[in-house]
């Protein structure tokens, strides 16, 4: 695709501020036909995801509700990077806040884009090979979240058997399975 084939953006107007995300409009003109289109972003921080395993290799995980989907899911802690703050701390402080756990092996696995079709952000993921209780929970005003512990042979068969619904948590699983075959 060369450079007149792209997406140009024409111009760009601010949305409502939700409480995660900042919405904003953008009027992207189509190379394929010249129409312009209005299309909407959520703008946000960076987030975190992180495969935490204990000395027994269990992984941890946190069911939590989600009110998209109307239900719980089963999901690897995590949650958005603080204003300033670095990736890898926010995934140290997100696994110390829902689950109490704390480690110093820690790899991280990559990243992968929220939801390119409308989000400008990116989910880091970071594996902890040490993870130890150490503290209390510290939740935010709105979590409410039970901490499970799930060997990790379980786990990679629940992932093939699609009992996660959250893709973050999805993505971050294949990454650590793919990691632990190199």
């Amino acid at each position: 695709m060369t450079q007149t084939d792209q997406w140009l953006r024409l111009r760009s107007e601010e949305g409502p501020n939700l409480k995660l995300f900042r919405a904003r409009f953008d009027y992207m003109r189509n190379p394929r036909n010249g129409e312009t289109e209005r299309m909407i972003v959520l703008e946000s921080a960076d987030s975190v995801n992180v495969v935490a395993l204990t000395a027994e290799q269990e992984m941890l995980f946190v069911r939590q509700y989600r009110f998209g989907i109307g239900q719980e899911t089963l999901e690897l802690p995590g949650g958005i990077v603080d204003p300033g703050e670095d990736h890898f701390l926010g995934a140290v402080r997100e696994l110390r806040e829902e689950t109490g756990f704390t480690g110093s092996n820690w790899t991280y696995l990559g990243q992968v884009a929220s939801n390119p079709v409308f989000m400008d952000s990116y989910i880091h993921n970071w594996l902890l090979e040490d993870a130890q209780p150490t503290h209390e929970l510290h939740l935010d005003a709105g979590e409410a979240v039970t901490l499970e512990r799930i060997p990790v042979a379980r786990v990679r068969a629940m992932l093939w058997e699609g009992a996660f619904l959250h893709p973050h948590t999805v993505s971050a699983l294949v990454r650590f399975f793919a990691h632990q075959t190199v």
